[in-house]
């Protein structure tokens, strides 16, 4: 039988979840500190800011510790667990939290850094060969976080951890903090940077719970609620030893304050994109109204047939793709360093889904290549993974065209965002019966809005009038995309 002194122990970091992310919240912990974890078992469940991810873990063995509460937001390359590697067969004689979190003790293994170098004959624990975005599992990460006695921040305010956020504790251990670097101050993103020396904040007096002594968000947050706390002490102070007298009532609250809620997450980055998009894109938007009642036709027969049940949405985006190979201008994306125009030589269509997440835009790679039954079934799981929340970056990022249709919110028109760094957006507004000339004499009619909103660097109006007229054409007569298949 092993022992615990047998194996090794392993750091797993935060990994790189890619498409630029940088940080991540725990939702969720799947693992407790003293289980047994097989290679590739998902242990933790974290919130970026395109998608919820489950983290699989690339070492087997005994957790022996833990880094984060679940709320905390860790930056990439932060701890998340320890593991016991080849301590599994002693962990089969018992479980394994008995040794250490049973009593109340610490872990073994989570408050001593292991050693600087094992032997040269010693075979390195191997991970499982998989390689996460950004992240290989065959070797094991240095370790270099080394326990410091604490020391105050810049603002004297005593509490957690002597006004120091702690992003990484482990279950029962001591905390780890990072020695001081030379140089410029580590932060995690020029945005803190930004908000420090906004609030006259001096970053060099702070004491970052980041790896390496990164400072994030959460330790300038924290640092500027503390000094606010500690001036509204003094003013009070002030105003009781020569101001109003005791017992006065407080003022009234400013008719400004409210409830203030974090942009971040899903609903930051949806926020750092619009504004994005309406900064750097010239866009306009052109509109027609169609009369859909041959689609819904051609819809309903289509459905009559006994095969798979075709949804409305894989025709608009049939019809979609269709345009785009008459108009590939609006496929296409702005290079802004190179000042040149990159048409696109697939279609990899975002569709707007509302969650209660939030709005994200899922996206049907070549959807250019699709049948209508394909896109269906596409839609269906994409739209059902992102009410689970469970797409995963690569599915929200990389569309080339969105398709938004709002018309599902019970609205007629929109003049949408165009979902950077794309050039164009077709808006489908709800379909009602409506009064119609038809063939020469009114008529009560499907009728449905669509818009077009589009990168004005791209194309011209002509260009795009003639996109939404295409669009609307088939629509009216789904007989005319049958001409160009």
């Amino acid at each position: 039988m092993a022992h615990a002194s047998d194996g090794r122990s392993m750091e797993f970091k935060l990994p790189d979840l890619g498409e630029g992310l940088t940080e991540a919240e725990i939702v969720r912990w799947l693992v407790e500190v003293g289980d047994v974890v097989a290679v590739d078992q998902p242990v933790v469940e974290v919130e970026t800011a395109k998608a919820m991810v489950e983290v699989p873990c690339p070492y087997g063995g005994v957790v022996t510790a833990r880094f984060g509460e679940e709320g905390t937001e860790l930056p990439v390359g932060a701890p998340l667990v320890t593991v016991g590697v080849g301590e599994g067969e002693a962990a089969a004689g018992g479980p394994a939290r008995e040794r250490g979190a049973g009593d109340g003790a610490a872990p073994a293994q989570a408050a001593e850094p292991p050693a600087a170098e094992p032997p040269a004959a010693e075979p390195k624990p191997e991970g499982s060969g998989n390689v996460l975005v950004g992240y290989g599992t065959s070797e094991a990460p240095a370790r270099r976080r080394r326990v410091r006695p604490d020391r105050p921040t810049a603002t004297g305010a005593s509490g957690r951890a002597n006004g120091r956020v702690r992003a990484a504790e482990p279950v029962g251990g001591a905390v780890g903090t990072a020695e001081p670097l030379d140089g410029p101050v580590p932060v995690i993103s020029p945005l803190v940077r930004r908000l420090a020396r906004q609030h006259d904040l001096d970053l060099r007096e702070l004491t970052g719970s980041g790896p390496d002594g990164l400072i994030l968000r959460a330790d300038v947050e924290y640092a500027l609620r503390a000094a606010a706390a500690q001036g509204g002490r003094t003013a009070d102070r002030e105003a009781g030893a020569g101001g109003a007298p005791a017992g006065a009532a407080a003022p009234a609250a400013s008719p400004s304050d409210g409830t203030r809620v974090p942009l971040k997450g899903v609903r930051g980055a949806v926020a750092d994109k619009l504004s994005r998009s309406r900064r750097e894109i010239p866009d306009a938007t052109c509109w027609v109204d169609a009369d859909a009642t041959e689609l819904m036709r051609a819809r309903t027969a289509m459905n009559a047939s006994g095969g798979p049940k075709i949804s409305l949405v894989a025709l608009l985006a049939r019809i979609c793709t269709a345009a785009l190979s008459r108009f590939p201008e609006l496929n296409s994306t702005v290079d802004t360093e190179a000042r040149e125009i990159v048409r696109l030589d697939g279609v990899h269509l975002g569709f707007a889904a509302q969650t209660d997440r939030g709005l994200v835009v899922p996206v049907v790679r070549d959807a250019h290549a699709r049948d209508a039954e394909s896109l269906t079934a596409e839609f269906a799981r994409l739209t059902e993974a992102a009410r689970a929340g469970r797409l995963t970056p690569g599915e929200l990022t990389g569309g080339t065209f969105t398709l938004n249709n709002y018309g599902v919110f019970g609205v007629d028109g929109s003049t949408p965002i165009i979902n950077h760094p794309e050039a164009a957006m077709l808006g489908v507004g709800r379909i009602v019966p409506k009064p119609w000339v038809h063939e020469g004499e009114l008529a009560v009619r499907q009728v449905v809005q669509l818009s077009l909103t589009f990168d004005h660097r791209v194309c011209d109006g002509g260009t795009a009038g003639g996109f939404l007229r295409y669009v609307a054409d088939c629509v009216e007569q789904p007989a005319v995309l049958l001409r160009t298949l």
